[in-house]
């Protein structure tokens, strides 16, 4: 950031916002494919509008996979399922499919660093360490010490209150609201640090009567009353850092919400990239996640970038810190690593640049083995992906995920102490 007093605002959506069903959709469908076969390519695309849903994109797999069903089951448990759906039926929808298989020359770029050998006389394909990226294209990642977790606080505290929005919803607290809904957090800065909050908007797809009230100024007050009880105050509770007497309050600022989700608005998987990253604190490389398998880099490389600046700054090395990596299809090695502190770093960012180079394997088999990117889903029963694909896949406490330990941190710690001794 140019300027140390500011005013930052990021934004988040629940699992019921248009865009975020088609996320959740291509990567339920993504962890489907990834559960009965690991290996499985998939490139799954997902819009929907009213009434109807379409699944395109190329997959290719050695198994089958009942995609309108997991459509569906997806659907019913974001919660658009009969009268509650508020205008879209899990049941009702219409489910097209559009599959390819994946480009023979994507492939090929891909594939060329398999080889077979003969592994305890029993031969199979062993995937090197020089597996070639699926894709050419830049991927950032970023961490700062704002938050436990080393996120930017204004997405931090827009994820909560989505993800405690659809909690209250599920759980019958506030039995009047429907799926679709956002957050968003305007944190004032002053020289640099989160210094107050200054502005919190809810907006949340209701009922057009609650307990019986039709009047629409008395519902939205019945809203923002219970919003403000059972999600803003449930979510800054454990807060170092609370709304005071002059935070703006913004509860279903339109006036109403009744018509939403993909009745209101179509959706489209891929659409909500900043809400998926850092919300818009840090760059992004444009690529998006979801229904991508891990050979993406848009995906896998993404991953891993947040996993070093995390690394970087929970060894202490900087308070924040930018990763840009870039890779071409087909090739393994990375084509450049930049590093960038914004000036907090402890020390030179080529010197850490050179720390990364060090002790991060950034080739595309070496980070899928890390992550263990294609056994994930069945390690988690089945869903891994479609988890992640709503309220962030960045700085996630609610369920282990590899990316965001700080397990290299120590070594990094003390090898700075030595000097890298590659850039004197």
């Amino acid at each position: 950031m140019a300027s140390k007093n500011f005013f930052f605002t990021s934004e988040s959506v629940t699992e019921g916002h248009p865009d975020k069903v088609c996320d959740q959709i291509s990567d339920a469908i993504l962890d489907e494919f990834l559960t009965k076969s690991p290996k499985s390519r998939v490139a799954a695309e997902t819009t929907v509008t009213t009434g109807m849903v379409l699944v395109a994109g190329e997959i290719t797999s050695d198994c089958y996979v009942d995609i309108p069903k997991v459509v569906r089951t997806t659907i019913k448990n974001i919660g658009y399922d009969g009268d509650s759906g508020g205008g879209f039926d899990s049941k009702n929808c219409a489910v097209l499919t559009s599959i390819d298989e994946q480009s023979s020359d994507i492939a090929g770029g891909v594939n060329k660093a398999f080889e077979t050998r003969d592994d305890n006389a029993n031969t199979s394909n062993i995937e090197t360490e020089n597996l070639g990226a699926g894709d050419q294209g830049i991927m950032f990642g970023y961490a700062c010490n704002e938050t436990p977790e080393l996120m930017p606080l204004p997405i931090s505290l827009a994820h909560r209150l989505a993800y405690r929005l659809a909690q209250v919803r599920k759980q019958g607290l506030v039995n009047y609201l429907r799926p679709d809904g956002k957050s968003q957090v305007t944190v004032e800065y002053k020289d640099g640090k989160p210094y107050r909050i200054d502005t919190i908007l809810i907006s949340t797809q209701h009922d057009p009567e609650i307990n019986g009230i039709s009047d629409n100024s008395k519902v939205q007050a019945t809203i923002k009353k219970d919003l403000i009880e059972h999600v803003v105050n449930y979510v800054f509770a454990d807060e170092a850092l609370k709304p005071d007497s002059t935070t703006k309050y913004l509860i279903n600022p339109s006036g109403r919400f009744v018509i939403g989700g993909p009745q209101g608005d179509a959706g489209l998987t891929g659409r909500k990239i900043i809400v998926d990253t850092y919300g818009g604190y840090s760059r992004h490389g444009g690529g998006a996640f979801s229904g991508k398998d891990p050979t993406k880099v848009d995906r896998s490389a993404a991953y891993a970038a947040r996993w070093v600046a995390k690394n970087i700054v929970a060894a202490g090395l900087a308070d924040k810190c930018e990763l840009e990596l870039a890779y071409a299809i087909g090739v393994a090695e990375p084509i450049s690593i930049m590093v960038d502190t914004f000036d907090t770093g402890k020390c030179p960012d080529e010197e850490i640049c050179c720390l990364v180079k060090n002790n991060f394997d950034l080739r595309p088999a070496a980070i899928i083995n890390q992550f263990n990117l294609r056994g994930l889903p069945a390690k988690n029963g089945g869903k891994f992906y479609q988890k992640l694909a709503a309220y962030g896949h960045m700085g996630r406490t609610d369920f282990e995920v590899p990316w965001e330990n700080t397990d290299k941190a120590q070594d990094l710690k003390k090898q700075s102490s030595l000097g890298c001794g590659c850039c004197n």
